[in-house]
């Protein structure tokens, strides 16, 4: 298929989005691939994928826990943003990152406001080139498990939570990666998920000085 990453965003709704998540808003076109990973795309490799960063203005963003499954080995059990591959019929990756995270959280697409997108990033272990889409919704729009079968659970985890030093932590696996990581929630966030979250709470302005040498080692 043709790789159509932009979706349509409205900047007259944007407009109309809580004051707080301004900062976000103005940073997100500068940020780059360098910024957030090492691994940057290259043209012709790697599976197409979008996630949907979800915030609200109860100053959260939304996490998923991936389902334990064989089907899965390399994500299974770890927290990540809801999302998933690109298929032939998604128009962009605006479409594939709503409709995945409707197929998994149960969100009315129609009720997110998507106000940016990241550059696309590439997840060696996995080979897939993962464009992470931005939005909003209200925070009382329900979300949940929709398919148990992808994800276990879904938590609203307050950016304060994900700013506090105390839970802020480096993550050490076994090959040798070496990254920042959240614990939040009874879950541990790190690899691709953190790297995101860690690079935008920078640019935007809201991350507190942390203790890097506070390390949790992975296990294979």
């Amino acid at each position: 298929m043709m790789w159509r990453r932009r979706g349509h965003i409205d900047d007259s709704r944007i407009q109309a989005l809580p004051e707080w998540i301004s900062p976000l808003i103005h940073v997100v076109p500068s940020v780059t691939t360098e910024e957030v990973t090492r691994f940057a795309p290259v043209d012709g490799q790697g599976r197409h994928a979008a996630v949907l960063i979800l915030f609200s203005s109860d100053r959260d963003v939304v996490l998923i826990e991936r389902a334990s499954t064989p089907r899965d080995a390399i994500h299974s059990g770890q927290p990540a943003f809801p999302g998933g591959a690109v298929e032939p019929h998604d128009v962009d990756v605006r479409a594939a990152a709503l409709r995945e995270s409707h197929e998994e959280i149960g969100v009315d697409p129609a009720s997110v406001e998507v106000f940016g997108l990241l550059p696309d990033l590439w997840i060696p272990v996995s080979d897939f080139v993962v464009s992470p889409v931005l939005g909003y919704i209200d925070p009382q729009v329900p979300i949940g498990v929709k398919d148990p079968s992808e994800v276990s659970r879904v938590e609203r985890v307050a950016i304060d939570a994900l700013c506090e030093p105390s839970n802020r932590v480096t993550v050490v696996h076994p090959s040798g990666y070496r990254g920042p990581g959240f614990t939040v929630h009874n879950m541990l966030v790190w690899g691709f998920t953190a790297g995101v979250l860690d690079s935008l709470l920078d640019k935007s302005g809201w991350s507190q000085p942390w203790d890097v040498r506070r390390e949790v080692a992975i296990e294979r």
